[in-house]
């Protein structure tokens, strides 16, 4: 703890716990009832009405700086400067007199890049959960003198007006550029802090020619990394923890004129139905102290999680730092990637698990980013959705898209990247039909394709969306590389295959609006 702090925002407060180690900070939240721990060490929490990220309560401020670069709309609404102000105040009023939690960290693994960060939070578990997901300045010089390019406040019991604070909800996210600051608000779910932090990540690089991802990444014994992208819950965390591959991150990247760097120090997997035997790694690192598990029931006398309950959400959580991986490429960095897996996870069951891409059908599904939700992911899904979302990450992209397609478009060009499209979502019928793809599977296919296996195997492009895809590929059945051959009804399936073609043709006129008919031969023909 330390006295007055010319960089807090605030005249008042109580106590102010500054940096404080993680050890310390859970026995704080054990003080303080936020959460209990585990008979394995770790910290469970809940994070009570909202157990997954709120996309319609996000807002950038649009003025000077902004309103020319950033990709207004539905992802990104603006909000004007007076109001973020008038909110600025009814949370430093708000957070008066109380004890707050700060960490000095940094955003990116590159020093070249990095982004000197401030979190402000009003309890130990949140502060906990920065101290995994970002990377702390533990050295006591530079501590002392620490300045933030960003800071973020995170009042999660404050609760806003819409009336007075120009919100949709008591819940809010909002960035303002100019003042180098994030509100957040409403809301106890700790995921907003770190998407909140890539949005920033997202408008600030490519100015400096960076391309931010919304991907997660690792690296081979050899030398060659991977970068897997892909919206939460279509397997980012659980492909890339590959027990013969060192993990890089799980979640947000850079790449530059150097390679990759991890923006996070820490990784935040989904939890819910965790199997040991299929993903050891993260079972492994979420059994133990330090991690945060986030709404995962526990018993309360044997102190013993349930992984495998949803009562609360399907959106269960573990947080934890990427050191907690045995074999992590702890240096957060790697050299430019030999190949690019896109993730899909397809409610329709159409899509085969594994094709080879052209580079022109690379930026043309980068930009589609067709995936489903997955329960709990958001408020509001409960059952996969079927959505079309760009760079398979729209809620974060603040710029326009283009931005992000023309940066990957030249280093896929440039470093002769192999392009993939996996998909992890359902076979032999759609999401309440057939049935989803096997971890095991999956692996196998992306192991295939990672190690020059499938280059050595018959390609077929696929008769409607064109991709090539392989026919066979090693422990994996032949018929499950073929979509058509695992639906028993094949005129179902034909007619589901002409609508998910349409649907592509649809969504992809936006970006001949925006000026990508080039890309348009590598759509699909319904």
């Amino acid at each position: 703890m330390r006295k007055k702090d010319a960089l807090l925002p605030f005249l008042h407060w109580g106590r102010v716990f500054h940096n404080l180690p993680a050890p310390i900070l859970i026995e704080h939240a054990t003080q303080r009832l936020e959460g209990v721990l585990a008979r394995d060490g770790a910290l469970v929490v809940a994070t009570g009405k909202y157990t997954g990220r709120s996309p319609n309560d996000k807002f950038l401020v649009r003025d000077e700086v902004t309103c020319d670069h950033v990709w207004w709309g539905k992802h990104n609404p603006p909000m004007e400067p007076a109001v973020f102000d008038g909110l600025e105040r009814r949370v430093a009023a708000h957070l008066q007199h109380r004890d707050l939690y700060v960490q000095d960290c940094y955003v990116g693994t590159d020093s070249a890049y990095r982004l000197p960060l401030r979190i402000i939070s009003e309890v130990a578990w949140h502060s906990a959960f920065a101290r995994n997901m970002f990377l702390p300045e533990d050295n006591p010089k530079k501590l002392r003198n620490f300045k933030p390019a960003f800071t973020l406040i995170d009042a999660m019991t404050f609760h806003a007006d819409p009336a007075l604070d120009g919100t949709r909800s008591e819940a809010f996210v909002a960035l303002n550029f100019t003042k180098k600051l994030v509100l957040i608000g409403g809301t106890a779910y700790a995921g907003e802090t770190k998407k909140a932090i890539f949005t920033v990540m997202n408008y600030l690089l490519p100015e400096r020619g960076v391309l931010p991802m919304h991907c997660s990444a690792n690296i081979g014994a050899r030398g060659g990394s991977a970068l897997f992208f892909g919206l939460s819950g279509t397997g980012k965390t659980t492909v890339s923890s590959d027990p013969h591959r060192r993990m890089i991150g799980d979640d947000e990247h850079g790449w530059t004129e150097r390679g990759v760097f991890n923006f996070e120090g820490g990784c935040y997997a989904k939890v819910i139905s965790l199997s040991a035997q299929d993903e050891p790694v993260i079972w492994n690192s979420i059994h133990r102290f330090g991690t945060i598990l986030e709404n995962v029931t526990i018993d309360p006398e044997s102190r013993l999680i349930d992984l495998n309950d949803d009562s609360r959400t399907a959106n269960t959580r573990g947080s934890y730092p990427i050191s907690f991986i045995a074999d992590a490429e702890l240096s957060g960095r790697g050299g430019h990637p030999r190949n690019v897996i896109m993730l899909t996870c397809d409610a329709f069951g159409i899509l085969p698990p594994v094709a080879k891409l052209t580079p022109q059908q690379a930026i043309y599904h980068f930009l589609s980013g067709y995936t489903a939700k997955v329960a709990g992911t958001e408020r509001g899904i409960v059952k996969p959705q079927v959505t079309f979302s760009t760079c398979f990450g729209a809620p974060f992209m603040s710029r326009r898209p283009t931005v992000y397609a023309d940066l990957l478009r030249e280093r896929i060009h440039r470093h002769k990247v192999q392009c993939w499209l996996v998909n992890t979502g359902w076979t032999g019928g759609p999401y309440g039909v057939g049935r989803r793809m096997s971890i095991a599977h999956t692996r196998a296919m992306v192991s295939a394709a990672l190690t020059g296996k499938l280059d050595r195997v018959e390609l077929r492009a696929d008769p409607i969306f064109k991709v090539l895809v392989p026919t066979s590929c090693p422990d994996v059945p032949a018929e499950l590389l073929s979509p058509r051959s695992t639906w028993k009804d094949k005129r179902a399936y034909q007619a589901k295959a002409k609508r998910l073609a349409q649907l592509f043709t649809e969504n992809f006129d936006i970006f001949q609006k925006m000026g990508c008919d080039d890309l348009c031969e590598a759509a699909p023909e319904p």
